[in-house]
């Protein structure tokens, strides 16, 4: 198939890019939300394409994947077509709902000829589909390998904008959570987070900024754990991501961690003082780290391989597509 899809999320999209079809990724020239084209810090294979709004116009496409209301508005501007009815799309939720949950009702949940994808069954519970047709497709992701080595005594973090993000992201409950370990924060946007949180939290912790994702696998690896903090979000691919790479993990209990850490591959808890603990537990005993992270790969493998994901797309795309 040639499938129209736009680069939103990297992790997402770089999972997504790796089946056995052409992915058509528009590029505009600042390369910003409405056009980032091909990932920069992602290792994308050659079947995803670039092309410019002008390009777009005369392409026919076999399906449209919609991550963002927006793209709507851009598919009718760039293609002239409607997505669902001139060319078959399907409109993928990466997030859970903003507001008066749960009662906050989808953008497409009047239309019935462009079915909601949701990346987690928790999103779908969440959201007020109205009368879309509703698909659940979890996540999965090429397998980074078991690299942990855990050789640090340090907490890894995976957070994009963590000051903007503050509540939502939990950046906020980094210092009780890490239980004053010395603490690096990976991602986009983390250099202000030392003096947001201020002295003494913000001694211990180092961050590093927007990192290729390979080098950033390659250093999280040798964290003795990775904690999880986020309050409000539909899972989080770094999370699977440093399942995947072995490290022992420790998260908040919200949204759709529990069933992505099955019990005896990490430790999940709503409660501060439980997280903190295990943190505390897990940097000094590294045998009991490695057993725990070992266990969770294996879980992460199961749940959220990248084979399993790539056929459940398969078989949505043929399905909207005939």
């Amino acid at each position: 198939m040639r499938i129209l899809c736009w680069h939103v999320h990297g992790s997402w999209s770089t999972a997504f890019v790796q089946g056995p079809h052409t992915y058509v990724v528009p590029v505009t020239p600042p390369r910003d939300a409405d056009g980032r084209g091909r990932a920069q810090t992602f290792r994308w294979p050659s079947n995803a394409l670039e092309m410019s709004p002008d390009e777009l116009r005369d392409e026919d496409f076999d399906a449209i994947v919609l991550q963002r209301e927006r793209e709507l508005e851009l598919c009718e501007k760039w293609l002239g077509r409607r997505p669902g009815r001139d060319v078959p799309a399907v409109y993928v939720e990466h997030d859970t709902p903003r507001g008066a949950v749960p009662d906050v009702r989808h953008p497409l949940a009047d239309r019935t000829d462009v079915p909601i994808v949701h990346v987690t069954h928790f999103n779908a519970l969440m959201w007020d589909n109205g009368r879309a047709p509703v698909r659940v497709v979890e996540h999965g992701i090429p397998d980074p390998g078991h690299r942990y080595t855990g050789r640090l005594d340090r907490v890894g973090v995976v957070i994009n904008e963590p000051v903007r993000r503050w509540r939502v992201a939990g950046t906020d409950l980094l210092p009780r959570l890490s239980a004053g370990a010395p603490t690096d924060v990976f991602g986009m946007h983390v250099t202000d987070l030392p003096a947001t949180l201020g002295p003494g939290a913000g001694d211990r912790l180092s961050v590093h900024e927007d990192l290729p994702q390979s080098r950033m696998h390659a250093e999280l690896a040798q964290r003795r754990l990775y904690l999880h903090p986020f309050r409000w979000t539909s899972l989080g691919l770094s999370l699977i991501e440093a399942m995947q790479l072995g490290l022992p993990v420790v998260a908040l209990g919200a949204t759709a961690a529990f069933e992505a850490i099955p019990q005896g591959t990490g430790i999940v808890s709503t409660r501060i003082d439980v997280l903190a603990a295990a943190v505390r537990d897990l940097l000094h005993d590294p045998a009991r780290a490695r057993e725990i992270g070992a266990a969770g790969r294996t879980a992460a493998l199961q749940r959220h391989g990248l084979q399993r994901f790539l056929r459940e797309w398969d078989s949505l795309l043929q399905e909207v597509t005939t």
